[in-house]
């Protein structure tokens, strides 16, 4: 299914009903409407933003100390699929040093989340691309970087 064919619920959610028919798992579901990870990290040490073909973008915030991501967020627009990715992405990469951050593949993203649709594997894609730019940018930049206003 498309995005469009899974309507935001008012309250700004998606309808899980309509999202277990089109062969979300609980467990992405769960992360798609919680979205635990979402917002905005006013003492971010990166902000980095990635749109994908489909229209989907991410921006990534990461609080970087000692070594290891502290805190991660991310603001998702797009579909459940990408709001879900994105969300999983954020939790695998708390507590990791740089260097683990940048090893965190597809495939973990796909684990977390449990089952997403097939046709939504450029989500999880855009999801890892959003994170691994985020930490190769802060990489290059080093802490000194300024945030975004």
């Amino acid at each position: 299914m498309d995005k469009q064919t899974i309507p935001e619920m008012d309250e700004g959610g998606f309808d899980p009903g309509i999202m277990e028919t089109a062969g979300y798992s609980a467990t992405a579901i769960k992360f798609c409407n919680e979205q635990p990870n979402r917002g905005v990290l006013s003492d971010a040490d990166q902000v980095s933003e990635v749109a994908g073909p489909c229209g989907d973008s991410i921006t990534v915030y990461l609080r970087i100390r000692e070594g290891k991501v502290d805190r991660a967020k991310a603001l998702v627009s797009g579909c459940p699929g990408a709001v879900a990715s994105a969300m999983a992405a954020m939790e695998l990469v708390k507590g990791k040093t740089l260097t683990e951050a940048l090893a965190i593949e597809e495939k973990d993203i796909v684990r977390m989340l449990e089952y997403l649709p097939d046709e939504k594997q450029d989500c999880i894609q855009l999801s890892a691309k959003a994170l691994h730019k985020a930490v190769e940018e802060y990489v290059v930049a080093g802490p000194s970087f300024k945030k975004r206003e």
